[in-house]
């Protein structure tokens, strides 16, 4: 065997291995203090926003992803958002995702039930191309922070039917979302910038909104067909 075989060998099986690693959800949580939000088989760690129990009415365990069933209404009020039982501050948050034709979701954090309602940050997971930006915003649309931040206009979003993969850095008070390993938005807690676009908002009037409060990740029922896997996450200390 050449030098030069023997170096392609290495490269290539290297790259086994790490699709291998990827692959495994035990082995992403076991490496580097990454643990699984979601084990690919059961709904453990998560139950209803405000609730004891986790709603099976709404959600299923489909293919190794938590998928959620359609209403066919296109909104279902929140009735089946669902939450982590654990809560975080700072953290690499990373999972994957597949929105169905017109599907409207989100993933969100800094949850607090203290709220009448699920109201926090969101990282916004939608079919675009059904909500053009002349409809809803691009402050509304994929990977944006809802309502108060669009995402960059170059994003790398898949097409329908394919899987995005997508990540929520928190380091103090500074916020990253990215999208198809891009950074396409960064935002600063409490900066002028994020309270002017916050008072411009739908937020504007919930107390506290834009502060960072140690919560739980919700993956939010708006009615229409979506599913998530290979949800983990890294915590760190604040």
């Amino acid at each position: 065997m050449t030098d030069g075989t023997h170096r392609r060998l290495l490269v290539a099986t290297a790259g086994i291995v790490a699709v291998l690693i990827v692959g495994d959800r035990s082995s992403i949580a076991a490496a580097d203090g990454w643990r699984a939000l979601f084990d690919g088989k059961t709904t453990a760690g998560w139950r209803g926003f405000k609730k004891t129990d986790f709603p099976s009415e709404r959600w299923e365990v489909r293919d190794g992803a938590l998928h959620l069933r359609p209403t066919g209404t296109g909104d279902s009020h929140g009735a089946g958002d669902i939450v982590t039982t654990d809560t975080f501050s700072d953290f690499d948050l990373r999972w994957e995702w597949r929105i169905s034709p017109g599907g409207n979701s989100g993933v969100k954090y800094f949850v607090t039930e203290q709220r009448e309602g699920p109201i926090a940050h969101e990282y916004q997971v939608l079919d675009d191309a059904r909500h053009p930006d002349a409809k809803v915003g691009p402050h509304r649309q994929t990977a944006a922070f809802y309502d108060v931040l669009p995402p960059a206009a170059d994003k790398p979003l898949r097409p329908v039917g394919e899987w995005n993969l997508s990540r929520v850095v928190v380091a103090g008070n500074h916020v990253e979302h990215w999208l198809n390993g891009a950074k396409v938005l960064a935002y600063d807690l409490g900066s002028p910038e994020t309270k002017a676009a916050i008072a411009k908002s739908k937020f504007k009037d919930v107390a506290g909104f834009g502060t960072k409060i140690p919560g739980r990740i919700l993956l939010q029922d708006h009615g229409d067909e979506v599913s998530y896997r290979n949800i983990r996450i890294l915590a760190r200390a604040p």
